[in-house]
């Protein structure tokens, strides 16, 4: 067995270079005593703040320039931690700016509540005084949105000390399904019994042995039927806490409060959860090839996740991985490329997995940092294709970072999954039309079926379920673990169709579901996808001005709401167009697998 690597025996030309940042701990350490003594005067502009424009400008330059320096220690310590989780010193620079953002946050608290104290017709008022506040002024826009929602001191101290309180049924759900759930043991393939986990089951349900995959699924939802009603209370306390805050804080309905910040109107959630119910027809198409590739007489829930192709095992080096990358990227244009290229020659990139690294992959970046990727190279197609995702999100971030003040630089969640999608997607299409191996070829389709079935079909009837909930709620309704189940099992018989056996214990799917818990959050992921969808397409196609108008989108960074930037991009996220491109694009793969498959 091959020895897992420290992190000294990793090659520095595989190692990311961090002293951009910081030349040494060191010069990090002055900067975190000098960041201290700044906070010290956060107290100075209490009460200060909306006296005047000069005032409103002073403080908006100090607070700019406190982030920044705090942000700056915070990457570099974050960093260096996860390059090594078990070194200790590494841990205590990040408890050390951890406790730095805390304490920074708790003396800044009455900031908001002294803008929301004046009208925001004196703010602009201010901006047209001082010509140096312009560079704010969509920052302050977004402050003010909240003016119509805000509440009086006294309220808003209330809610502010029963915080806590409204998170709880979120810490009593995890921690119910994280620490106390005990699933039982399993067998493998090959009879080897294993402790059955959340985190395992993927690799269960998705065995080529059929009877693993049904006992894994049966298993799975027969432990969760035991807790239904712990967790329904935990599902509709989340739910009670969403809407009543709603309504206090004077909006329409829950949904609308979550989608506020982004500036999302509720039209854009339901047109996707409607466009997606028009063409149910596709996905129903791509479960029939895979009953007919997996040669079933039924097609059952606990089928759905095992891989059409069951092994693809080229393999590539870190090298050739950079270099399919680089080809299959091509069609964004040589300053695109450019960049990338500064990725690999400025050593962004912490490549392989050594003792204590982090597991996973991410790509981190500030305003005066460059964007820094965390991989965990293996040298299996997924890794070569986390690699392209990852750099569409530096990419993203540097643009974003080099193109807008810092008030404007950080794009919102919103939009980040649109960029490293894009990439995936072009590697895909360039693999497909470069392979000469049929078995490689079927295994990118698959791989790409998966990604359009999870993304978009499941987390829409996810999105549907979480927006009917609340709306019931609102309603009047009693969420009771039989209308949860209940409801949760009529969506899968109208997402799966009826060539699928939609197993009964399918019921109580929901309450594995964490993101339930996170309020309106994965709608984002199928808008995300189905954009990347239509810009791909745009793009290859060679659509007038298709390619341009994407830069100006990843330069927009967070100049503006995430529909307008979309704008930029030639997207109307209002308009059915987009995810029906992605649903063509989807019908189109499984077309495509489907006649390679024939030809064998």
């Amino acid at each position: 067995m091959e020895k897992q690597k420290t992190r000294k025996e990793i090659e520095k030309c595989y190692k990311w270079d961090l002293t951009t940042i910081y030349k040494s701990e060191e010069e990090w350490t002055n900067d975190l005593e000098k960041v201290k003594k700044e906070l010290n005067k956060i107290s100075n502009f209490k009460n200060n703040i909306v006296n005047s424009s000069e005032n409103l400008l002073k403080y908006l330059r100090f607070d700019e320039k406190l982030e920044r320096k705090i942000y700056k220690l915070y990457y570099y310590a974050n960093l260096k931690h996860d390059q090594d989780t078990t070194n200790s010193k590494y841990q205590v620079m990040l408890g050390k700016i951890t406790d730095i953002i805390k304490l920074e946050s708790e003396l800044s608290s009455f900031v908001n509540p002294e803008f929301l104290s004046v009208k925001y017709s004196k703010i602009k008022k201010y901006i047209k005084e001082e010509k140096g506040l312009e560079e704010y002024s969509f920052l302050l826009e977004q402050i003010y949105r909240y003016e119509d929602h805000k509440l009086n001191a006294d309220e808003e101290k209330i809610i502010s000390t029963f915080s806590d309180m409204l998170s709880l049924s979120e810490d009593v759900y995890e921690s119910l399904t994280d620490s106390d759930l005990k699933f039982g043991v399993i067998k493998d393939e090959n009879g080897k019994e294993y402790e059955f986990t959340k985190s395992n089951y993927s690799k269960f349900i998705s065995s080529k042995d059929r009877e693993v995959r049904k006992n894994a699924f049966e298993l799975m939802f027969n432990t969760y039927s035991n807790y239904k009603n712990t967790i329904a209370k935990t599902f509709k306390g989340n739910i009670e806490c969403l809407t009543d805050m709603a309504k206090i804080k004077k909006f329409n309905s829950s949904l609308e409060a979550a989608l506020f910040n982004d500036n999302i109107d509720v039209d854009v959630y339901n047109n996707l959860i409607d466009t997606v119910n028009k063409n149910l027809k596709t996905i129903y198409k791509y479960y029939d090839l895979k009953k007919d590739v997996l040669n079933l007489k039924e097609l059952h829930l606990y089928d759905i996740y095992v891989e059409l192709v069951q092994e693809c095992k080229k393999e590539y080096t870190f090298e050739e991985a950079k270099e399919i990358v680089l080809k299959a990227l091509e069609p964004l244009g040589k300053d695109y490329l450019k960049i990338i290229n500064k990725a690999f020659d400025e050593k962004w990139i912490d490549v392989y997995n050594n003792v204590g690294k982090r597991g996973g992959a991410y790509s981190s970046g500030f305003y005066d940092t460059n964007p820094f990727l965390l991989l965990n190279f293996e040298g299996e197609l997924d890794d070569v294709s986390t690699l392209a995702h990852e750099l569409g999100h530096s990419v993203h971030t540097y643009l974003s970072c080099k193109n807008n003040n810092y008030s404007n630089s950080s794009y919102k969640i919103f939009v980040a999954e649109v960029a490293s999608t894009v990439n995936e997607l072009l590697l895909c299409r360039y693999l497909l039309n470069n392979s000469k191996d049929n078995k490689e070829k079927l295994y990118i389709l698959d791989y790409m079926m998966g990604l359009y079935t999870g993304t978009i079909y499941r987390q829409v009837m996810f999105a549907e379920f979480e927006r009917d909930m609340h709306a019931l709620k609102e309603q009047g309704e009693i969420l009771t673990n039989e209308l949860l189940s209940n409801k949760y099992y009529e969506l899968n018989k109208k997402y799966f169709g009826k060539n699928v056996v939609v197993d009964d214990l399918i019921k109580y799917e929901w309450e594995r579901i964490p993101h339930f818990y996170y309020n309106f959050y994965v709608y984002k992921y199928a808008i995300g996808l189905s954009c990347a969808s239509y810009i791909v397409t745009n793009i290859l196609d060679n659509k007038e001005g298709a390619l341009e108008n994407y830069i100006k989108f990843l330069s927009s960074g967070g100049s503006d709401y995430p529909a307008n930037e979309l704008k930029l991009a030639g997207i109307d996220i209002t308009k059915s167009e987009v995810i029906e491109s992605a649903v063509k694009m989807f019908d189109e793969t499984i077309d495509e697998f489907r006649k390679i498959y024939n030809e064998k």
